[in-house]
Order: structure tokens, then C-alpha cells, then sequence
């Protein structure tokens, strides 16, 4: 029997969920606010004034658009949540839930999303899923390139390593546990002076199904076949091939975490020494720890920057046999023989799966929007993906892209391969096509050269300092502007100085031509204003010896004045602390389905609005309390921490919320101490963020019968 309870009590609302003999679990849970005040709020909003990006075929206007949806790749989500915020502006609604892989194209293939996001085709999936295709029309579009990284966590004498090299037999030896120790010879034999420490290594891997753990082992299956057929005898992958989910070996250190966050988030914590990862590149850069450079076939250790991952996905094969099963998708085994030293053998992309038909409930105006979507994703979309640690599609895949998107029924788009190219804001080409990234992207140090030393000697740092002579001064006055260069270790080094002044009413603008540094490490130029403002003005040294010391940059505010003798009048205002914060949730029962010997749902939407002026952030946690059994249950009880979730969250006028970590069900899970769903530290946080999570339930040894449990969600502002 199946219960739904819905309940209003003072200070919260509940949402009800229960378990009813083995196949379905409603919860109530009861939102408590702690700390929660409301808080005035008056937010200064500057608009940022876009130049039109889409192709002059499309023309379109916000009225043309129609809200479409997706779900998928969390691989690629911080690139797409940041893609969905930024066509906002023409009146694009794209909806995106980071569900994983598996679950975006099963969702696409039952129709209940218009497009997903996948590292995985349909058709290659492990035995453990069929992943057959789907009955509608769909092909293949590349979104996001980026790579495989290995993200460690490493100290010798207090000191975090940064500069860690690994072979690819080591990244086998390790993630198949026959490389055990940090001081294995391997490992030293890649690292020489680097006196490595003698502790276990922990490897973490990837348990859901995960396109990094395709594309990892992939790689190995190619590369270090000896290692990974081994390793699928001692585990029982039989037969031996690439996973989705990475087999952990019993009886071992390594560690199953479930996605990208799961995996960053163990290798980031402090007592998580010893321990390396796979993940995106993205989330080892949001934890700020390192990856490794790993060799590749010209014998370079290289690191996966977005011009080593562009330059090897030029070498990526796209199946152009209509009859093949895997069609329009990519075959990397060339990318892992690239003889070019730029290469980073581990580099892949992630596919847009999008419909070339109209069934089951797509449409010519859904196809229309997203289409368009897909041109900003390709072209102008790619501008920001180097910071956030993805890499820009280079043209071959652009190329291929665009010739997919014509396909999508309704789509409008520029009649040919080249005029999308001239049209296409790409960092990796230019207008007639030409390959920049070729030419652009540097080749590694001679100090990446296996065989060499591990540092050659690490460029000292430099510091430089920037004067302006009068400060303030008056329109068309002469500023002399003086920077003064210092090197760390006491020398004055030889090189030059870029001057450039900015600010709100003026562009950045170089100063004349760069100024050599005198013996006394100054370099001096001057220069007039003729607008008012408060200017920045800056001063960039660039050392002749750039392997042994680095560029420094040094800025000041310069005020400009109208010239005259007219007296000032000074004004004063004081701005109010104004603002509210408010937290509402969605109402209804929560049904979490039996597949196996566990249940899964999803929690009801948390909408957090903050438009407090002041900014000190916010935070939501939950707990759950035990489940308590009724009927044929009554007396028996599910411990609460046998539930966990893996946090969802979408600002869609907010910025700078962090989800929390995967809770693992009963490792600890939710039911001993409360868990963050999602914060937004001081300074951020403002605007509007909803909230969810995907629940799982592990019930155990429970007796059948119906279960009901509170978790209590609790939502903290801070303090203005």
C-alpha cells in the first residue's frame, strides 16, 4: 500500500514520502529554517550588452524560441549550465539536468527530454547495460573536448607536489593495484630528483557509469592491453573490454566514488593523502589540487591544457559509414599513436545527442531553438571553456558538428560548411578556416622530455610595481607612469614593459610600444588622458629569460580631472543594508521506485532566493531520520543512513552556489549528521538557485511493509 501525506506545520513544509512493500518509498520531510532571517535587499544589477552572435540566416528573436530540455553528462555540465546562462539573452529556456550519461539517453530515448549529453554512443556500452539505440531518429553532435586527468593528493615534507609525471604503464600499474606504493622505482623512474614518500597509493575510481571510465579504460584496453586484460581476470570482466563502471578490486586500497564530485571531493580532503583520481579537469581546478602530466607516443610528458587537448582531437576519426552502429562518432586510437609532443593521449569529447526526427513529441519550433542552441555551442560557446578546464572543439569536430545540425528537423541554419565557419566565433580557427590552434598551441619544455630532469630550474618570480606622476591629474596633462621591476632572488633581470590603461569609459589600450628596462630594472613612459574617470593603468614585464624567471604584471588607479579652477563639491551616501532571503519547496509526496535491492527518486525542488545587498551567503542541509514501518512492517525501522543523494542545483540569475558532496548510502549517508546540499560562501550567493538531489535508498534486511521517515532540510543565512 502506498501512502502520500502532505502536512503544513508552523516554521516549515513537509514533503511525504513511504515505503510500500519493496517497490515504492514516500518520505515526509520537514523543512526547518535555523538562523533563517529576512534581510533587506537592494542589488545594483549592471547588464553586460552582448554583440549578436547568431548567424544572420537565423535572425531570430526571443518570440522565436521555445523552451526545450535536455539532460545528462555531468562531465560536461559546468560548461553547459554556464552555455544555458548565457543564451538567455536572445530568449533561449534550455533546461539541463546533470543526470548522468546513462540516464540522459534513456531519457532521450523515451522521449522525456529533446536532447542529452553523452561521452557514451549508444551501442558500446559494457554487458552490464544494453544501451541499445533508440527507436527515434537521433545523431551525434561533440560539445565539450577535454580529458581524462588524474588528480593527486601528495606531500613530501609538508610540501604539496605539483609536478608529478606518470608513464602510462605507472597510470595502469596504479588503477590495476600493482603499483602500490609512491616510492615504487616506476614511478621515481618517471620523477628523477623527486624523492617520492614511502605511503600507500590510494586509487579512487568512478562506480556509476561514467564516460571518464570509458574512455580510461578504453585508453588502457589500447594502450596497456597486458595491464587491463589482467585486471579484468582478477576482477571477472569476462569479456576482457572497456567500462562504464570501474571494477574496484576487493581486498584493496582504492576507493569507488560515484561522478566527477564524488571522485574530486575524496581526493581534496585532508586526510585523503596518498590518494589520486580520475575526474574532468574542470573539478580538479575547482579544488585547486594538480593533475599529472602523462607521457605520450613522442615522449613527452604533457599536461591536459585545452591547446594540447585541441591539437589532439585534430587527430580524432569521425565514422562516416551510415550503416556502422557508431556513425558520426569519434575513434580515438589515432589521438593515442599522435606522434606531435603537444599530445595528451587521454583527450576525448562529449557528444550533444540530438533528434533528426519528430517523434515522440519533438517539434520543427524545438528543433528551430535548438539548433541554435547547438551554433552558440559550437562557435561562441567555446570562447569560455579554457577556464573552466574544458578545451575548445577544434575545426574538424566544429565541422562535423555543424553538418549533424542541419539534420535536426526545423533547424535554420547557414547553407554551407564555410559560411558557418566565417560566422562561427571559434578560439581555434579563424574566419577562412584557416587551423590556428596548429600554429598556436606551444610545444612542451625540453624539461618534459622523458629521459630528462624533472625541474629544470623553476622560473623565479618577478614583481613589479607601477608609480603615476601627477595622481590625479587633469585632462590632457602629462602622466609619467615609472614601473620598477624586482626579482625574488635580489637580480635585476632584462626584458621589457607593455604599458596599458582601461577603465569604464575607455577599452584597454596599449601605451606606445613596449619600454626595455634600464639597469636599475625601471622602464618609464608618458602618456596623456583626455577623458575623466577613474582609469586603470597597468604595466606588464615580460623577462628576456623566460625559462628561468616569469612575467609580472603591477596596475594603479589613475583619477582624471576636468582642468580649471571651479571649486568641488563633495557628495556623501549612505547605502542601506536592504534585501530579503527566502526559501520556498516544492510541495508533493516523493515516490522512490525499486530497482534491485534499492530505491531512487528525486527530491522536490528547493528554491533559494537572496537579494540581500550585503552578501554573506547561505546554506542548505539535510538529515534524515530513521523510517518507521506500519502494516505489515509495524515495529521495524530503516536506519536513516541508509539513504543518500548526489546534489543537483541551477542558478538561473544567481552565481557563486557550491553543491555539496555525493552522501554514499550507508557510507555514512544521511541519518548521523547532516549533510550540505548547497552554500554559497560570503560574497556570492545572490539571485535565485533551485535545488535538488537524486535520492537512493539501500533498505537492507528491512521487512516488507510501508516505511515512513523525516528528513529535515535545513536552510542557514548568514549574518549580514
Amino acid at each position: 500500500m502506498r501512502c502520500s501525506l502532505l502536512r503544513a506545520v508552523a516554521g516549515g513544509a513537509h514533503q511525504g514520502v513511504n515505503v510500500g512493500n519493496g517497490e515504492s518509498l514516500d518520505r515526509i520531510s520537514t523543512v526547518r529554517w535555523t538562523r533563517a532571517r529576512l534581510m533587506a535587499a537592494a542589488m545594483a544589477a549592471l547588464t553586460a550588452l552582448y554583440a549578436a552572435i547568431l548567424a544572420p540566416s537565423q535572425n531570430a528573436s526571443a518570440a522565436a524560441f521555445v523552451p526545450i530540455t535536455g539532460a545528462g553528462s555531468t562531465w560536461s555540465y559546468n560548461a553547459i549550465n554556464v552555455w544555458t546562462q548565457d543564451v538567455s539573452q536572445f530568449g533561449m529556456k534550455i533546461n539541463y539536468q546533470p543526470v548522468g550519461s546513462a540516464s540522459g539517453r534513456q531519457e532521450f530515448a523515451g522521449g522525456t527530454a529533446d536532447w542529452a549529453a553523452s561521452e557514451i554512443p549508444y551501442g558500446v556500452e559494457d554487458g552490464s547495460s544494453p544501451n541499445l539505440p533508440p527507436s527515434r531518429g537521433f545523431t551525434y553532435v561533440p560539445d565539450t573536448a577535454g580529458a581524462v586527468t588524474f588528480m593527486y593528493n601528495l606531500h613530501i615534507g609538508g610540501q604539496q607536489v605539483t609536478s608529478l609525471r606518470l608513464s602510462g604503464a605507472v597510470v595502469a600499474g596504479i588503477f590495476t593495484n600493482k603499483i602500490t606504493q609512491w616510492n615504487d622505482p616506476k614511478i621515481a623512474a618517471d620523477n628523477p630528483g623527486l624523492t617520492l614518500p614511502a605511503e600507500a597509493i590510494v586509487p579512487v575510481v568512478r562506480t556509476d557509469s561514467s564516460g571518464s571510465t570509458w574512455h580510461f579504460t578504453q585508453w588502457m584496453n589500447s594502450t596497456q592491453g597486458s595491464s587491463w586484460s589482467t585486471y579484468c581476470a582478477v576482477v571477472g570482466i569476462s569479456p576482457c573490454a572497456p567500462t562504464t563502471g570501474y571494477p574496484v578490486q576487493a581486498g584493496t586500497s582504492m576507493v569507488g566514488q560515484q561522478g566527477d564530485l564524488g571522485v574530486s571531493g575524496y581526493v581534496a580532503q585532508g586526510a585523503a593523502e596518498g590518494a589520486i583520481g580520475y575526474t574532468e579537469y574542470s573539478y580538479a581546478l575547482e579544488t585547486g589540487f594538480p593533475v599529472a602530466k602523462v607521457l605520450n607516443a613522442a615522449g613527452y610528458y604533457t599536461a591536459p591544457t585545452p591547446g594540447h587537448v585541441g591539437v589532439s582531437l585534430l587527430d580524432a576519426q569521425i565514422d562516416q559509414n551510415p550503416n556502422d552502429p557508431l556513425y558520426q562518432t569519434a575513434d580515438l586510437s589515432p589521438v593515442y599513436t599522435d606522434p606531435d609532443p603537444r599530445t595528451y593521449e587521454l583527450s576525448y569529447y562529449s557528444y550533444a545527442i540530438v533528434p533528426t526526427d519528430l517523434t515522440p513529441l519533438m517539434t520543427t519550433a524545438k528543433g528551430d531553438t535548438l539548433a541554435a542552441f547547438g551554433q552558440y555551442m559550437l562557435c561562441r560557446g567555446q570562447l569560455s571553456l579554457g577556464s573552466l578546464g574544458y578545451a575548445p572543439l577544434p575545426i574538424n569536430l566544429v565541422e562535423a558538428g555543424y553538418a549533424q545540425l542541419t539534420r535536426i528537423p526545423g533547424a535554420s541554419l547557414p547553407t554551407s560548411a564555410s559560411a558557418f565557419i566565417a560566422s562561427c566565433e571559434n578560439p581555434t580557427f579563424s574566419a577562412d578556416g584557416t587551423n590556428t590552434l596548429a600554429s598556436t598551441d606551444p610545444m612542451p619544455s625540453a624539461c618534459d622530455r622523458q629521459g630528462g630532469p624533472l625541474l629544470c630550474s623553476t622560473p623565479v618570480s618577478t614583481t613589479t610595481t607601477l608609480t603615476a606622476s601627477p595622481n590625479p591629474a587633469a585632462v590632457s596633462q602629462i602622466v609619467t607612469l615609472t614601473a620598477t621591476e624586482t626579482a625574488a632572488d635580489g637580480t635585476i633581470q632584462a626584458g621589457s614593459v607593455q604599458f596599458e590603461f582601461g577603465g569604464f569609459m575607455v577599452g584597454n589600450t596599449d601605451i606606445g610600444s613596449p619600454v626595455p628596462v634600464n639597469a636599475s630594472g625601471t622602464a618609464t613612459t608618458t602618456v596623456t588622458f583626455d577623458v575623466t574617470g577613474e582609469l586603470d593603468v597597468s604595466a606588464m614585464f615580460t623577462p628576456t629569460d623566460t625559462t628561468d624567471y616569469s612575467p609580472s604584471t603591477g596596475g594603479i588607479r589613475e583619477s582624471v580631472q576636468l582642468s580649471g579652477t571651479a571649486g568641488a563639491e563633495p557628495l556623501f551616501v549612505s547605502v542601506p543594508v536592504t534585501g530579503s532571503f527566502s526559501v520556498t519547496v516544492a510541495a508533493g509526496t516523493i515516490n522512490l521506485a525499486f530497482s534491485g535491492s534499492q530505491a531512487t527518486g528525486e527530491l522536490n525542488t528547493i528554491t533559494v532566493s537572496d537579494s540581500r545587498n550585503t552578501f554573506p551567503g547561505w546554506s542548505v542541509s539535510g538529515q534524515e531520520a530513521d523510517f518507521a514501518g506500519s502494516g505489515t512492517a509495524s515495529g521495524s525501522t530503516i536506519p536513516g543512513n541508509q539513504l543518500g543523494w548526489v546534489p543537483l542545483g541551477f542558478s538561473s540569475s544567481g552565481s557563486g552556489f557550491i553543491l555539496g558532496a555525493p552522501v554514499v548510502p550507508a557510507g555514512p549517508g544521511l541519518g548521523k549528521t547532516a549533510a550540505v546540499l548547497a552554500s554559497a560562501p560570503t560574497g556570492s550567493g545572490f539571485g535565485t538557485t533551485t535545488l535538488s538531489a537524486n535520492l537512493t535508498l539501500v533498505p537492507g534486511e528491512a521487512r516488507p511493509g510501508d516505511y515512513t521517515g523525516a528528513l529535515t532540510v535545513t536552510a542557514v543565512a548568514a549574518p549580514p
